[in-house]
């Protein structure tokens, strides 16, 4: 193991022993002084008008996964359009099945009506 590693270990090793040691002063140090004003929720002062626990709609996270995936794609996207040149045409087949996947998908997810929201 090279001699340069050696100053990452041992930050690690510090910084990995104080998060554990600070936890445990803080749970020892704090007042135990719970009551119902305390395990209340906090919601911008005013008493909480309802559940914390409302339900969300599967579009709701269809919506999210699709953000994901494009986000995703965007990723991949910019490096390569960055280096173009450099990965030739072999770089540009390889995107182009990707985009081409990334459509199908849509196209897919389109037809199955998860983009309506009525």
């Amino acid at each position: 193991m090279p001699q340069n590693y050696v100053p990452i270990f041992i930050f690690i090793a510090v910084v990995g022993s104080l998060l554990p040691i600070t936890l445990i002063l803080a749970k020892l140090v704090r007042p135990e002084n719970p009551n119902k004003t305390k395990l209340m929720p906090y919601e911008c002062g005013i008493d909480p008008v309802d559940s914390a626990r409302g339900r969300y709609t599967v579009r709701y996270y269809i919506i999210a996964i699709l953000f994901v995936v494009f986000d995703v794609e965007t990723i991949f996207l910019f490096p390569w359009a960055v280096k173009f040149k450099a990965f030739g045409v072999f770089g540009l087949v390889e995107i182009l099945i990707f985009l081409v996947i990334l459509i199908v998908g849509y196209i897919w997810v389109w037809k199955k009506g998860a983009l309506e929201w009525i």
